[in-house]
């Protein structure tokens, strides 16, 4: 018997906070990983926090860039 994804979700989704991110672990971890994906993404976020330390870029607040951009979308 299994059970439907929805049923799991809503089951998943009222566990406290640090079972969710328990669970999120788990279930990543499970997929297996790319090693050059992650090196790549590795490299990718020295290079974004290099920029940002020498003054070649700055942080951005993602909820507010996120509205930005729905907002030029529609």
């Amino acid at each position: 018997m299994t059970i439907p994804v929805d049923v799991i979700e809503a089951q998943a989704l009222s566990l406290p906070q640090a079972d969710r991110s328990r669970l999120v672990d788990r279930l990543l971890a499970s997929l297996g990983h790319d090693q050059e994906w992650e090196d790549a993404w590795a490299d990718e976020a020295d290079q974004r926090e290099a920029r940002i330390q020498t003054g070649q870029g700055q942080w951005v607040n993602g909820p507010e860039t996120l509205a930005h951009i729905r907002e030029s979308l529609r």
